[in-house]
């Protein structure tokens, strides 16, 4: 379910640009077929995320066990998603300069060139 999780979540804009870190605390109610029916927030974190959390919690499907006596019965579970910053990737940036002189003794090309490597 974590992996699931993790695939799904779209970290919102709004708390990206926010800087907006913590957990969104839910019940879901799980229907006989296995499907997620009602949602609702225990424990809000604003910017997005709730309703991000609510949309990943939807997608969840189960599977149920055959029911004795066909009752139509409705789980409930509680579940934590984690809103946690992506972290930044480190970029590198290389590149070479190389120039073409003629050596005037020799008349032939004599290449002399610089390199420079940049990280952020």
């Amino acid at each position: 379910m974590n992996t699931f999780i993790k695939k799904m979540l779209k970290y919102p804009k709004a708390a990206l640009k926010e800087k907006i870190e913590g957990s969104v605390y839910l019940r879901y109610g799980i229907d006989y077929k296995g499907s997620v029916k009602e949602t609702k927030i225990i424990s809000s974190l604003g910017f997005g995320c709730d309703e991000e959390a609510v949309r990943v919690v939807k997608l969840f499907q189960f599977e149920i066990p055959d029911i004795p006596r066909k009752l139509r019965v409705v789980f409930h579970k509680n579940i934590r998603i984690h809103f946690k910053l992506p972290k930044k990737k480190k970029q590198t940036i290389s590149y070479s300069v190389t120039t073409v002189k003629k050596n005037k003794e020799k008349d032939q090309p004599v290449s002399s060139g610089y390199s420079y490597t940049i990280n952020l």
